[in-house]
């Protein structure tokens, strides 16, 4: 999760994405091609981009940012025909990410996006208070299997977890989901013990805040297991920049992370990363089963980041 540190929030930084817009959406005018017409052709050449996105680029919403969108643009620019680099060069440094990034508050400040961007989805969603209350939902266990498409974009994630309260009446939990430059939202379906209440979208953040309903309300000391996936359309899938964490506020006793990947997306290497919002981050090669995926087990960890990433 990413906060707003010199890099990303300063003038010289704003200036630099309207640059970048502006020189963008005169070479996607003056090509005469649709944003059909170059999503066609960029994938044509083996590159995903939604038309959300490339809209999202071209109005200075958004700008490209990792790996996957800024190689993205260099094709770009050739089925622009614009001179190599002129796109490319307009950009702004990416914002910091992870534990490098600012915090407000130490260990209260979402990583991957600022306060200022989450609470208006909160305030719709009926949780205004949700970053700053006491915990009474303690996430006991996660286990969370992302599925890799054969366009190296992500298909879905299911997970399962399991809480215990640590006040009666406990009803719901909230999530809060970051697709990161697709700009879009995947599809939120439950799928045991629980339903979708009240949910949120923010698709010029690509982020997603929806309330997931027990079955029933447990009380203290009780424990409740749910359900749920996340699916994204395609192809082409939204890319996912070659990982996949969660960035984990409050520490939980065990975190299961599997990646599985289609044949035609097997990587070559793979990583297990965890970032600590103290201590010292860790990065451990990985090796791909039978069933094309790997997986990383976390005990009592956070708060910070523990994800896994391939190539």
């Amino acid at each position: 999760m990413a906060g707003g540190a010199a890099n990303g929030a300063g003038p010289g930084a704003a200036d630099a994405r309207t640059a970048f817009a502006t020189a963008l959406r005169a070479a996607i005018a003056t090509s005469g091609l649709s944003l059909d017409r170059i999503q066609a052709r960029l994938r044509a050449r083996g590159t995903a981009v939604s038309v959300t996105a490339l809209s999202y680029w071209q109005s200075g919403k958004r700008q490209p940012e990792r790996s996957g969108s800024l190689s993205a643009v260099r094709v770009l620019e050739e089925i622009l025909g614009v001179p190599t680099g002129s796109l490319l060069g307009l950009l702004p440094p990416p914002r910091p990410r992870g534990s490098a990034a600012r915090r407000d508050r130490a260990g209260e400040e979402p990583l991957t996006f600022t306060r200022e961007t989450l609470q208006p989805l909160l305030d719709r969603v009926g949780a205004p208070n949700a970053l700053d209350q006491q915990n009474q939902l303690k996430l006991v266990g996660l286990h969370d299997l992302c599925e890799i498409a054969e366009d190296g974009g992500q298909r879905s994630v299911t997970a399962r977890a399991v809480f215990q309260a640590g006040a009666d009446g406990q009803d719901r939990w909230l999530l809060v989901y970051a697709q990161g430059d697709a700009a879009t939202v995947p599809e939120l379906h439950a799928v045991r013990n629980c339903r979708v209440g009240r949910a949120e979208v923010d698709d010029a953040h690509g982020i997603l805040v929806a309330e997931l309903l027990f079955e029933r309300s447990v009380d203290r000391g009780e424990t409740h297991l749910i359900e749920y996936s996340l699916t994204n359309s395609g192809p082409p899938y939204p890319e996912c920049r070659n990982t996949h964490y969660r960035e984990f506020r409050r520490p939980v006793r065990e975190y299961l992370l599997e990646v599985r990947f289609t044949p035609e997306a097997v990587p070559e290497r793979c990583w297990q990363y965890a970032r600590p919002n103290e201590g010292t981050p860790s990065r451990r090669r990985l090796e791909l089963d039978g069933g094309h995926g790997v997986h990383a087990v976390a005990l009592d960890f956070g708060p910070g980041i523990y994800g896994i990433e391939w190539e």
